[in-house]
């Protein structure tokens, strides 16, 4: 087994699509075959210890010079199913979206400009040679999006409190068949758009499903909580049904009972805000 990283991971939530490796080339499916038969597979906080450390140098490495032939592996009915990391064209995208984040004097402290401006070339011309490229895996710092919970089920919620110790941390995450996550897409889109103007909601659950409709549909979808089981307190985190918020504001739409929508939108609304104000605390 991989050695525990004693870093606090990032407080970081995942949306990932684990493909049947029948959805890969040949060549590709071959090395996924291999690699899912590993004993000593890295896990997520690998891949960010990793990350963390390439940030060490000066200048920083602000993208990985190579990408990664890891992933994460799991078993669907029987079937291997991966999730290839895809680290380098995840941290392209990630730096594109860092200007929403920190003011310009901020970035620049963080990752140079010049770092910035060659990494974005490289991508440009990486991009001129993949354009049908997404990743794998979707994070979401300091907040799991609400869309996301769209695509699963409270019935699908796997909790597991952990015994407080690094070695075992708590785990929050849902898993679902692609079918399902596409058809509750369809629904709630179906929903929203009866019952309120097109706005940011909306827009996030189409981006979301013109995503999912880019894999193989016999995949599984997984909702991770990842590093944000630790900026919930563990009877908070063990309280967060949020899937079933989002499912019982959904259906209170279809209804036209706006009073029962707008109260399951305020538990979901107080309940992240209480994560987001932790990003600033001291």
């Amino acid at each position: 087994m991989p050695k525990v990283s004693s870093v606090i991971v990032p407080y970081a939530a995942y949306l990932r699509v684990y493909e049947p490796l029948a959805a890969f080339p040949d060549e590709e499916r071959a090395h996924w075959t291999r690699y899912a038969r590993r004993p000593d597979r890295p896990s997520y906080q690998d891949e960010l210890r990793r990350s963390l450390a390439d940030l060490l140098p000066t200048p920083p490495v602000a993208v990985p010079v190579h990408e990664s032939a890891d992933a994460f592996v799991t078993e669907v009915d029987g079937v291997v199913c991966v999730c290839p990391w895809r680290t380098r064209l995840r941290g392209w995208q990630a730096l594109g979206d860092l200007a929403e984040d920190f003011p310009e004097p901020v970035l620049d402290a963080l990752i140079p400009p010049v770092v910035r401006r060659q990494s974005a070339q490289d991508y440009a011309r990486w991009l001129e040679r993949n354009p049908d490229a997404r990743p794998w895996i979707r994070t979401a710092t300091w907040q799991v999006p609400i869309n996301w919970f769209v695509l699963v089920s409270d019935a699908e919620r796997e909790y597991d409190g952990g015994d407080g110790g690094r070695a075992a941390a708590p785990v929050l995450r849902y898993r679902t068949p692609m079918v399902q996550a596409r058809r509750r897409v369809a629904r709630g889109l179906r929903a929203l758009r009866e019952a309120v103007d097109e706005g940011p909601l909306i827009d996030g659950l189409v981006d979301v499903g013109r995503w999912l409709e880019e894999f193989h549909p016999r995949s599984l979808v997984e909702l991770d909580y990842g590093g944000l089981v630790h900026a919930l307190p563990a009877g908070e985190l063990e309280a967060d049904h949020s899937a079933a918020d989002v499912a019982e504001g959904i259906e209170a739409l279809r209804h036209g009972d706006g009073a029962a929508a707008g109260a399951a939108y305020g538990r979901l609304v107080e309940r992240w805000r209480a994560v987001r104000d932790r990003r600033s605390a001291n």
